[in-house]
């Protein structure tokens, strides 16, 4: 295959696939993009990733080694056309049961691309075994291209819904300042804005102090792929890879910073195209 076949190809997958797409403008609001337009873009992007939730590995009744491989196989797939700096699984990899957690992390290992795990409420195990599973606290952060990731925890051994570790993130974002964007990862939102989301209000007097913090990310709510705002920080969704229900399609948000500081999300759903949008 040409390179101008193997460009054409690329696009058409691209435009057939991406869903919800959006820019979030650095000075502020939000506009929508076509997926032409978000392609477009790409020459732009100073980082780029993928969150990816709600995996359910182990779930009864369902094909989770059917849906965890597919979904994996798409992210790379993805990746091959989109170079990705890193994916991040966040919360409920697996269904309860603690056996599950090393199988399913044998599938994860299968992305190839840098990735890392939050735990959810149905991820049931002790922070010892977790750490010893995955080779990283519940609770821990990473620079990639000198911005700040952060993945918190926001659950426990029992699979209770829990607020982040308010202490320990008001002391990751401060040692964080120095970057110029820094990214959230919690599998729980913090807000009552879905069904099973809760209410800590002292979670977002801390955040709102720290105007680098670019965008929070949730999972958990299977059924949402959209934003919701505060203080004007962005709280995205990304819909669910696995489980019995939640959005009629399985997708991952795909996130990409651009040089001008603005942010370019959407949803892509590798078997049925579905939606567009934009934020800075």
């Amino acid at each position: 295959m040409s390179d101008q076949q193997s460009h054409s190809r690329s696009r058409r997958s691209f435009l057939r696939n991406m869903s919800f797409a959006s820019v979030f403008l650095l000075g502020g609001g939000i506009r929508k993009l076509s997926a032409a337009e978000v392609y477009e873009l790409r020459k732009k992007v100073t980082l780029r990733f993928v969150v990816a939730s709600d995996s359910h590995y182990g779930q009864p009744k369902t094909d989770f080694d059917g849906m965890i491989e597919k979904i994996i196989g798409q992210v790379n797939s993805f990746h091959n056309d989109n170079p990705l700096d890193f994916c991040v699984i966040n919360g409920d990899i697996i269904h309860n049961e603690k056996p599950l957690m090393p199988l399913a992390k044998k599938q994860i290992e299968k992305l190839t691309m840098p990735w890392y795990v939050t735990r959810g409420n149905h991820d049931m195990v002790s922070t010892d075994y977790w750490k010893e599973v995955w080779g990283t606290p519940v609770n821990h952060d990473v620079v990639i291209k000198k911005k700040g990731i952060i993945l918190g925890d926001t659950s426990n051994e029992e699979g209770k819904y829990l607020s982040p570790d308010l202490v320990w993130l008001k002391q990751t974002l401060d040692k964080h300042q120095q970057h110029k964007q820094v990214f959230l990862f919690l599998h729980i939102p913090q807000a009552k804005w879905t069904a099973n989301g809760i209410d800590t209000p002292a979670f977002f007097e801390l955040i709102k102090q720290y105007p680098n913090l670019k965008a929070v990310f949730h999972g958990h709510e299977h059924d949402q792929d959209g934003v919701k705002m505060s203080n004007h920080i962005p709280f995205f969704f990304d819909s669910h890879i696995g489980g019995s229900w939640g959005t009629a399609y399985k997708g991952f948000r795909v996130v990409e910073l651009m040089d001008d500081g603005s942010l370019v999300t959407y949803m892509m759903n590798p078997v049925e195209k579905m939606n567009e949008m934009e934020y800075s």
